[in-house]
């Protein structure tokens, strides 16, 4: 199932990208494993498919042990600072900064380590009380914090849009974090302003996602099905 269900996305992909105009090869799958048992992760890399995204950091180093160094692993979900140590082992890129206590804790354990470690911004673009992310007028402020830690390489920009039955009605909130990384790459506030990473879109609307100029989309169920319930 996962094989076939691979291979359905990554045909999406492909055409969604070409009918707008952009180059395939831009956009990265994250496969979001969270909940998923080890095997259906090695049963993804065997069709092809080597970055996954995790919620939860025991969860993410208990299958990093069981997977090895097959896969690279992305860190989607809220990271408390006294967690820093462990993903700052096991993660390949923590796409959910939002404060400078926690880009501060992490940036202390690379230095600890000997290694740097790739970032994104999450920005809270729906402006929700009840969602992780720093608002998008203090996204700006935040990032020049961020920027005198040298074992972090802010990549771009992460967003969770306000959830919708319509998912169209994601659309402008891909737009917005678009126009903040536009904003924020010609102060050149990232590793790379020539190539800023956007981090949006999930399986109800990573095409969408994809037209608004994600690099990155997050799909657990499309993928994987929907998750085990304990």
């Amino acid at each position: 199932m996962i094989d076939c269900n691979l291979q359905d996305i990554r045909e999406k992909i492909l055409t969604t990208a070409i009918k707008c105009g952009r180059d395939p090869a831009t956009i990265q799958l994250v496969a979001v494993s969270k909940k998923f048992p080890a095997a259906d992760i090695q049963e993804a890399i065997r069709a092809g498919q080597l970055l996954f995204g995790e919620n939860y950091i025991q969860e993410a180093a208990q299958k990093k042990t069981e997977i090895g160094d097959t896969a690279s692993f992305h860190f989607i979900g809220h990271l408390q600072s006294n967690k820093a140590k462990l993903a700052a082992q096991i993660f390949q890129m923590i796409e959910t900064v939002d404060r400078v206590k926690l880009a501060t804790a992490l940036n202390k354990e690379l230095k600890l380590l000997g290694k740097s470690l790739d970032i994104l911004v999450q920005v809270n673009i729906g402006q929700e009380p009840q969602k992780s992310g720093v608002l998008p007028q203090d996204a700006e402020n935040l990032l020049k914090q961020l920027i005198p830690l040298s074992n972090l390489r802010i990549r771009g920009l992460m967003t969770i849009p306000p959830h919708h039955d319509n998912h169209e009605h994601a659309r402008p909130h891909f737009q917005a974090l678009r126009m903040l990384a536009e904003e924020l790459k010609r102060k050149a506030y990232f590793f790379d302003n020539k190539h800023v990473e956007l981090s949006m879109g999930m399986s109800s609307d990573y095409t969408i996602a994809i037209e608004e100029g994600a690099t990155l989309i997050r799909i657990g169920t499309a993928l994987f099905g929907h998750r085990p319930v304990k």
